[in-house]
């Protein structure tokens, strides 16, 4: 016997003395032993170079079928674990378990790239359930079984075709609709070759970095602002520039179109995101102007505007100029369902032979069936009456809202936004932290946000609360409000939460 042999005979004794238990989870004795030698050769029980016992011997030891042995030396033997040899079947040299051997014990620090290190964990995590969480639709609202019938519709008359690969730009009806709806309701201007069905809206940012933007580029984002396109900037390698906003939207200052010439603006006009303003006509086109003069493209997100709670709807951006330079982004996150993931981006046409290339080589068509489904349910007029009816029921829940923190809410607190969308944002003292009231309110399960955390660089006037009220029932603000304002007063006193 060879000094290896000699050394993992125990090892060997071990192999054979324990049994292999039948029906063990639904574990099969050939995968038992299977994960038994590879784990005893990765942890070097089995050596490099030390013998195993014939596939016969062990076969009877163990008391299962040769066939099972030998099928569990054939797969170690074409995993790399064994190989063949003269004296038997041996184990092969293993570099990363000969190194564990000799000590390394630590995994090494491992590399990230610097844009990852410059993303900040901003969301506190929170479910959908929770209360007074922004951007989360009535859920329990939503017709389901209208929604079901369009997708059996869909399932039905696509058939199997609609299980490969679509069109990279999405589905040519829900294009089609998305279109007809838009020019309605936003007053966008496009053709279907301009829509880009997306997995959310998120996805369609990081389209729009990758389509007009190289990195290094300037790239301005609203301050206080959405963070998703702070981090698909960031993501990108760009230079993130925030721009402050005020009550008129966002506010740029003449000088900065020259010390910081931007490649990309991104910009909710109709419903700033988190604060409520909207960007007035005159400065839209100013924007636009100055965004022509400087070779620069502008990002509309659309995100909820679809729910303008006073007057008239505010009409899009992307059609108060001819052949402006505007990416309009929308979702279907807010207005349906956010787990569906569709969005959508509309491209301005100077874009569409350059981005044909890019959309075929990254995008491949999937959410088929959801696509067809979601065209029908456009079409048939299922989405209007949905918006109507949670139109209505939004204006009753921030009314409700209101109502509670103009009681109960003894705070000096200032109330933003509230013509649109599905969030109230309440400024408060700067001698409490919006961090800390936020973190405290999980333990009551509401997932109010910090507003400082929508900032890239926070300032005084930044302290405040994000409340959404789409997926919370109008008789829970009051005994929400009144917990909330009790966490308020005790931060302000510095109690402990």
């Amino acid at each position: 016997m060879s000094a290896v042999d000699e050394l993992v005979s125990p090892a060997i004794d071990f192999l054979l003395e324990t049994p292999l238990v039948k029906d063990r989870s639904g574990v099969s004795l050939q995968k038992q032993l299977h994960e038994r030698i590879r784990g005893a050769i990765l942890d070097g029980r089995f050596p490099s170079g030390c013998r195993l016992p014939g596939s016969r011997a062990l076969a009877v030891a163990l008391g299962i079928s040769r066939n099972s042995v030998t099928a569990v030396y054939e797969l170690l033997g074409a995993e790399g674990f064994i190989e063949p040899s003269r004296q038997g079947t041996r184990v092969t040299e293993l570099e990363q378990r000969n190194g564990a051997r000799r000590g390394i014990r630590r995994p090494p620090a491992y590399p990230v790239s610097n844009r990852a290190t410059l993303i900040r964990g901003t969301q506190l995590g929170a479910a959908d359930t929770l209360s007074l969480r922004p951007g989360v639709p009535a859920l329990a609202r939503f017709p389901l079984s209208a929604w079901k019938h369009c997708l059996d519709r869909a399932i039905r008359t696509a058939g199997a075709s609609g299980l490969g690969y679509g069109d990279p730009q999405g589905e040519l009806a829900l294009r089609k609709a998305i279109m007809r709806h838009l020019a309605v309701a936003r007053g966008v201007r496009c053709a279907p070759d301009q829509v880009v069905i997306t997995e959310g809206a998120q996805e369609a940012l990081s389209l729009c970095v990758r389509l007009v933007t190289n990195p290094g580029d300037n790239a301005w984002v609203e301050e206080p602002g959405y963070r998703g396109a702070k981090t698909a900037f960031i993501c990108g390698d760009l230079d993130v520039v925030p721009i402050r906003v005020d009550q008129d939207g966002l506010c740029i200052a003449d000088l900065a179109w020259e010390r910081h010439t931007p490649r990309l603006i991104y910009t909710t006009p109709s419903h700033q995101y988190p604060t409520g303003a909207v960007l007035t006509v005159s400065r839209r086109l100013d924007l636009i102007a100055n965004a022509q003069a400087h070779g620069a493209w502008i990002i509309e997100d659309d995100y909820d505007s679809e729910y303008r709670h006073s007057g008239e709807p505010i009409g899009a951006m992307q059609g108060l100029v001819p052949h402006s330079p505007v990416l309009y982004v929308g979702t279907f996150s807010k207005t349906l369902f956010p787990s569906l993931r569709l969005g959508f981006l509309v491209m301005p046409e100077a874009l569409l032979d350059k981005a044909c290339a890019l959309l075929r080589e990254t995008l491949r068509g999937g959410h088929r069936y959801e696509q067809l489904a979601l065209a029908e349910f456009i079409e048939s007029g299922q989405f209007g009456r949905h918006l109507g009816r949670m139109r209505r029921l939004y204006r009753r829940r921030q009314d409700a809202l209101r109502a509670a923190l103009t009681v109960h809410l003894t705070v000096p607190h200032t109330i933003t936004g509230g013509d649109s969308g599905m969030h109230l944002t309440i400024k408060l003292p700067v001698d409490c932290s919006d961090v800390r009231i936020a973190v405290a309110a999980r333990q009551y399960d509401m997932a109010p946000m910090p507003l400082s955390r929508f900032a890239l660089k926070p300032q005084a006037q930044d302290n405040g609360l994000v409340l959404g009220y789409g997926n919370t029932s109008e008789s829970l603000f009051v005994p929400l409000v009144k917990q909330l304002a009790r966490l308020i007063q005790a931060d302000r006193r510095g109690a402990n939460l």
